[in-house]
């Protein structure tokens, strides 16, 4: 018997791996309970408390429970996530949905952080470089070309800091 090559039972280890991790993620795909949960996550509740629509925790809010209804008869009736979210969209207008969308205007909410951060850390590397300019290294004096007083408070200092 021939044995196998030590490339062989790497590529076989890795394509079994991604064989568990596709099927690990679609377990959960068609499952209506977890796409309930997922789609009530990315909605916000419109009763004004700011809060995802799935997790509204005050007693007795006006809207929460009819929006949770309207989207089980979505998922119930077929539509795709997409067509449940844009239906949420006329209905409530884009506030209803908890993140932005990565198209048009929206995208800004998507990049403006990562601008700013990036403005902030270009001036704050440029203030530290602007700091540094013209700053050179201490120079080094001989101690024999001192006068006795000079090197008498050098000493002084020296064993008043322990250096």
């Amino acid at each position: 018997m021939i044995a196998p090559k030590r490339g062989d039972i790497w590529m076989k280890a890795l394509q079994a791996g991604i064989l568990a991790v596709a099927v690990c993620f679609s377990l959960g795909a068609t499952d209506a309970s977890s796409r309930y949960n997922s789609l009530n996550h990315r909605l916000m509740c419109t009763c004004g408390c700011s809060e995802i629509l799935g997790e509204c925790n005050h007693v007795g809010c006006p809207n929460s429970t009819g929006e949770l209804k309207e989207l089980s008869a979505g998922i119930e009736s077929g539509k795709t996530d997409q067509e449940i979210l844009d239906g949420f969209v006329v209905k409530y207008g884009a506030v209803v949905l908890a993140a932005p969308t990565a198209h048009g205007f929206d995208l800004v909410a998507w990049i403006a952080p990562f601008a700013v951060f990036g403005a902030a850390l270009l001036g704050t590397i440029l203030l530290v470089r602007r700091w540094s300019v013209g700053r050179t290294a201490p120079i080094a004096v001989d101690i024999a070309t001192l006068d006795p007083a000079e090197r008498e408070r050098r000493e002084r200092i020296r064993r008043d800091t322990g250096e």
